[in-house]
């Protein structure tokens, strides 16, 4: 049962990665793979991020490189460290696979979790997506919920930023301020 947990887990994770998107940075640093040969890893995000990101990177190569030693031949990481395991059919049946299993289990402790803010770094909001959430930020303040978070810098929302959410004059901000953001301010009447 931890297997199968642990397995999902992973699956979840590495799909997750996979499908936050494609791209690349001809002028990233080269970095070698899991089978010795090298690739680029992703564009320059600050010095912090960059080790947290090559770190993991690093960290996957020695999971790839132990499925590998355990009889599963997978793809060598990305430079973002995700793995491309195929459509959702070979996933499936990855997870049934005895030998998938007997490797997941066996080398779970060099496969790394991902580091926080990992989405961020691989992902970070164009100016333009950070100038809407400025924008939106500062209309819920004028509007009736005063109390309403800023973004930082990076357009990062401050997760355990409290504010009112339920008081009348954040109800009245949020129908007023939504279309800034993409959510209409009179929606269709709900059908069903």
């Amino acid at each position: 049962m931890r297997t199968t947990r642990l397995l999902m887990a992973a699956a979840a994770s590495v799909m997750a990665f996979a499908l936050t998107g494609c791209g690349s940075d001809d002028d990233g640093a080269k970095v070698p793979t899991a089978g010795g040969d090298t690739s680029k890893t992703a564009g320059a995000a600050g010095s912090g991020g960059e080790d947290a990101l090559a770190a993991y990177i690093e960290g996957k190569r020695a999971w790839v490189k132990c499925m590998r030693e355990n009889g599963v031949d997978i793809n060598d990481p990305d430079e973002k460290g995700q793995i491309d395991f195929g459509n959702g059919d070979a996933v499936r049946g990855m997870k049934k696979d005895p030998k998938f299993l007997s490797a997941t289990k066996k080398c779970e402790s060099v496969n790394p979790p991902a580091p926080e803010g990992l989405e961020k770094l691989l992902n970070p909001l164009t100016p333009e997506q950070i100038k809407v959430k400025r924008d939106y930020a500062a209309c819920m303040q004028k509007n009736g919920a005063p109390d309403f978070p800023d973004p930082g810098p990076d357009g990062a929302d401050d997760n355990d930023a409290q504010w009112d959410q339920s008081s009348a004059g954040a109800q009245r901000a949020a129908r007023i301020c939504g279309p800034i953001i993409g959510v209409p301010s009179n929606p269709p009447p709900a059908k069903g």
